[in-house]
C-alpha cells in the first residue's frame, strides 16, 4: 500500500497544525502504530514551524510565501519533506551542527528533535528552487489486524 499527499502551504502559524492533523489522520486510517505517529507527527511540526519561521520574506509583518510539505507512507517507511523559498541553511553547515539549544530556551531544539524522532534525516539546501528541505525517513509498524498494513 502506497499513500503519498503533498500541501502547499502559507507561511503562517495555523498551517502546522493544519499538517499535522493531516498526517496523524492518514496514518491512523492506515493502521500505523499510534507511537510512530506521534514521533513522525512531532517531527513534522517542527519541521513546519522552521518553516514558517525561517522560510521566507516578511513585508509589512505579513508572510509572503509558501512552504510544500510531501509525505509518502510507502510499504514500511513514511517519508516526509518540507521546503520552504527561504534564504536556507548556511553553507557548510553539517549535520553535526545541529545540537540542542539550552534546555530552558524557547528555540533552536527543533532540527535536533527531528534527528532524534526520525530514523534518517537530510537537512540541506534546493538546488531548484532555493531555499530549506528537511527530509526524514521512520520505519512504520503497524497496528494488529490492519488492513492497509504493508505486506
Amino acid at each position: 500500500m502506497s499513500i503519498w499527499w503533498s500541501l502547499h502551504l502559507r507561511r503562517e502559524a495555523a498551517s502546522v497544525p493544519l499538517a499535522r492533523r493531516l498526517l496523524i489522520g492518514t496514518m491512523e486510517s492506515a493502521g500505523v502504530d499510534p507511537d510512530i505517529s506521534y514521533d513522525i507527527s512531532v517531527a513534522l511540526s517542527e519541521a513546519c514551524a522552521n518553516a514558517v519561521e525561517h522560510g521566507g520574506d516578511t513585508v509589512r509583518g505579513e508572510p509572503t510565501e509558501a512552504y510544500r510539505v510531501t509525505a509518502y507512507l510507502d510499504g514500511e517507511k513514511c517519508r516526509i519533506e518540507v521546503t520552504d523559498s527561504g534564504p536556507g541553511f548556511p553553507s557548510g553547515r553539517s549535520r553535526a551542527s545541529h545540537r540542542p539549544s539550552r534546555g530552558d530556551a524557547e528555540h533552536g531544539r527543533g532540527l535536533w528533535l527531528i534527528q532524534e524522532l526520525a530514523d534518517h534525516v537530510h537537512i540541506g539546501n534546493s538546488s531548484v528552487r532555493g531555499g530549506a528541505v528537511i527530509s526524514f525517513d521512520k520505519m512504520l509498524k503497524w497496528r494488529e489486524g490492519t488492513p492497509l498494513a504493508a505486506f
